[in-house]
């Protein structure tokens, strides 16, 4: 074997020597015109876990679906929980199962009135809460 194999066999050896980071996935109804609302959660759970995680993947989808995955667990549902999740909850659920040690600071801490800022905030970025009919969308697709 030449020097050049040996050195590429040391290094694929050492790459699957590595932990994997884990891998989050959020997909999202493209007809409901969900991508901001996926793009903006998976900016804050980027600023939040940094280095943490491996990759943040947005799936483009249908009929509805606002599914977030930690490692290929479904960790959030909007059908099954009839809701889009806070970020905070979604932060604890997702820390809960990667760094179970790490401290989300402010989103850790009770819930005050300052409720009312996150959901101006909320809707100056485009994101609505369109939950009470269980589907959020008027498009045929999505039904």
């Amino acid at each position: 074997m030449s020097n050049a194999t040996d050195t590429s066999i040391a290094i694929d050896q050492q790459e699957n020597i590595k932990p994997r980071l884990p891998r989050i996935s959020i997909e999202y109804c493209v007809q409901c015109r969900w991508v901001l609302r996926a793009g903006w959660t998976a900016q804050e759970l980027l600023i939040t876990f940094g280095n943490i995680i491996g990759e943040i993947a947005l799936i483009p989808g249908s009929n509805a679906v606002f599914i977030v995955q930690v490692n290929g667990e479904i960790i959030w549902d909007r059908k099954k929980e009839g809701r889009f999740p806070e970020l905070k909850e979604l932060k604890q659920l997702i820390r809960n199962r990667i760094a179970p040690d790490m401290d989300l600071g402010h989103s850790d801490r009770k819930k005050d009135s300052s409720q009312a800022a996150v959901n101006i905030s909320t809707r100056v970025m485009g994101v609505s809460d369109n939950t009470k009919s269980g589907d959020a969308c008027d498009n045929e697709g999505c039904r």
